[in-house]
């Protein structure tokens, strides 16, 4: 991801989460985060965002701090992808947990997480505003020796 991707991140933030979509100036704020952070885009062939992931690498426990893919991308296999790029980057800086939060009626995310071995921690009650859905707390355990 470079800042010259973030014009269409936003667009597409605005899509996928007309509620609380990020801003140009919160991804601004995020790829200046980095090394900590980490993130991820895919794009087709003739350079459309079709999707994206990131990462806060924050010692032993990382966290996914987003994950999308577009509307016209879904059922592809681009999230999992995603997902395997972001555990791998965990694991990678030795990072024990993976951690991640998941609106709980979004049946297509938790099925991800879970067949990668998430499993649901904690429930943040009535988080997702409007509509007073609950956030699921998933974490993957890594095996890392941070």
């Amino acid at each position: 991801m470079a800042w010259t991707d973030i014009e269409r991140l936003a667009e597409l933030e605005a899509e996928l989460f007309p509620h609380d979509a990020w801003s140009q100036a919160t991804w601004w704020s995020e790829l200046a985060g980095r090394p900590r952070r980490s993130y991820v885009v895919e794009e087709s062939a003739d350079g459309d965002l079709l999707a994206y992931a990131g990462l806060d690498l924050g010692g032993d426990v990382a966290d996914v701090m987003t994950m999308a893919v577009a509307p016209a991308a879904q059922g592809r296999g681009l999230g999992r992808r995603l997902l395997e790029e972001l555990v791998a980057r965990a694991e990678a800086d030795h990072a024990a947990y993976l951690m991640l939060e998941v609106r709980a009626d979004n049946a297509t995310a938790r099925a991800l997480y879970g067949s990668r071995g998430f499993e649901v921690v904690s429930v943040r009650r009535r988080y997702y505003q409007p509509g007073d859905v609950d956030a699921e707390i998933m974490r993957l355990s890594l095996g890392g020796d941070a």
